[in-house]
């Protein structure tokens, strides 16, 4: 796909701040799943291993929604002011993959 390329060779600044929350974010999550990990190796109850997955999800939802939130903020309004209506199709398209 042509997407997945141009996916990839494009960037986007954010500021430090923005930056050091998403990685924040990330660690813990990293942190959650290596936990789960821990949690089969040790052979956990399956239930509580459920429930951990589940808060690793509702963590990785919570991820997505505040890099969406900030790209329409940015992103898509920038891009839609410099005439690049495209963009719009783009953000329903990743929003219809998102609600899958």
């Amino acid at each position: 796909m042509g997407n997945e390329q141009d996916c990839c060779s494009r960037t986007k600044q954010r500021s430090e701040k923005e930056s050091k929350d998403l990685i924040h974010r990330l660690n813990r999550i990293e942190g959650q799943i290596r936990g789960i990990r821990g949690m089969v190796e040790q052979n956990a109850y399956c239930i509580d291993i459920v429930n951990q997955v589940a808060a690793a999800n509702a963590a990785l939802n919570s991820f997505n929604k505040l890099l969406l939130s900030e790209h329409i903020r940015t992103c898509v309004t920038e891009d839609i002011r410099d005439g690049q209506d495209d963009k719009m199709d783009e953000l329903v398209r990743t929003i219809q993959k998102l609600m899958k």
